[in-house]
């Protein structure tokens, strides 16, 4: 799986904008398990305490936001791309 990491978390994932990680996921949640692996302190940027995604997060897995499809229960794959973003304000 490739994880795309937007600059503000990029500090945090080693200076890197995309992070592979192997291993046998089928959601979200234990895809993410794995990226913790490699990046532990994007973590807290992405869940709560309640291990729920922060409401100004958007995480996207192949091209669809997984707040219409199954939150951290949407299906991944060896292959898939999981897009994390943050919300941005300003004006």
């Amino acid at each position: 799986m490739l994880f795309v990491i937007p600059e503000p978390l990029r500090d945090l994932a080693g200076s890197r904008g995309e992070v592979r990680v192997d291993g046998n996921a089928k959601s979200l949640a234990d895809a993410l398990a794995l990226f913790w692996g490699s990046c532990p302190g994007v973590r807290d940027r992405i869940l709560t305490e309640k291990g729920e995604v922060r409401p100004h997060v958007n995480i996207f897995v192949d091209g669809e936001s997984i707040r219409f499809a199954a939150g951290l229960a949407t299906p991944v794959h060896a292959r898939s791309e999981i897009v994390i973003l943050p919300a941005l304000s300003g004006g």
